[in-house]
């Protein structure tokens, strides 16, 4: 009696399984390709179009009435004395034209994705444009801090002077410098009565350092 025809090894090799897959090939870890790395995305420039806004649109709609009735005495009922200074209404013109692409603009290409886009120019105002005023702000804090102030704690103190004083300060410079250092000799002595310790120190080697800024605004202007 016969049994079953003997298979060979080879013939099981040449008719594999369905269900088996062939060895996989790995290679060394430092061989290995490394992840690509994500493309970081670039910000799109946006303008800031102050046209949009509602201040631009109310010094463009009243600026010439303004200035028309400001010169002829119509706010104080004084006549021509009180004319809006020149620089005024030079501010006020600059402040229309900034950040406007008809009044110049610079074009700007980007190295990181190679776009090109228009910037407008600024007005570089001091008094008027929020946009100008708010760089200027944030440039002389950072010269401040990083330049200026020592390593040492800083105290804020505001001076509010009264609505009566502001105009002879404001025509007047040499009241407004002696009412700055009034105002600095005082807080320096403030300082000095109630710093720990300055009581055994030699007042006339305590000299105090100040950094002052003039706001001429109040209330009236918001």
């Amino acid at each position: 009696m016969q049994g079953p025809p003997h298979r060979s090894p080879q013939h099981l090799h040449q008719h594999p399984r369905r269900h088996q897959h062939a060895p996989l090939h790995t290679t060394p870890k430092a061989a290995q390709p490394k992840p690509a790395q994500p493309t970081k995305a670039t910000k799109a420039y946006n303008p800031r179009h102050p046209e949009r806004t509602l201040l631009y649109r109310t010094v463009a709609e009243h600026l010439e009435t303004w200035l028309e009735l400001a010169s002829a005495g119509q706010f104080d009922g004084q006549g021509d004395h009180h004319t809006p200074p020149a620089y005024v209404e030079k501010a006020f013109r600059k402040y229309l034209e900034c950040g406007i692409f008809a009044h110049g603009f610079a074009r700007v290409r980007c190295d990181d994705c190679g776009d090109d886009f228009f910037v407008a120019f600024s007005c570089k105002g001091r008094g008027v444009c929020p946009s100008c005023n708010t760089r200027r702000m944030a440039e002389a804090a950072a010269h401040l801090t990083d330049h200026v102030f020592p390593r040492l704690p800083v105290r804020q103190w505001v001076l509010s002077v009264p609505k009566r004083l502001r105009y002879y300060l404001q025509r007047d410079k040499g009241a407004l410098n002696a009412a700055l250092r009034i105002f600095l000799r005082v807080v320096q002595q403030s300082l000095q009565t109630h710093c720990p310790g300055a009581a055994q120190c030699d007042l006339a080697s305590l000299h105090l350092g100040a950094v002052a800024f003039i706001h001429r605004f109040s209330s009236d202007i918001t």
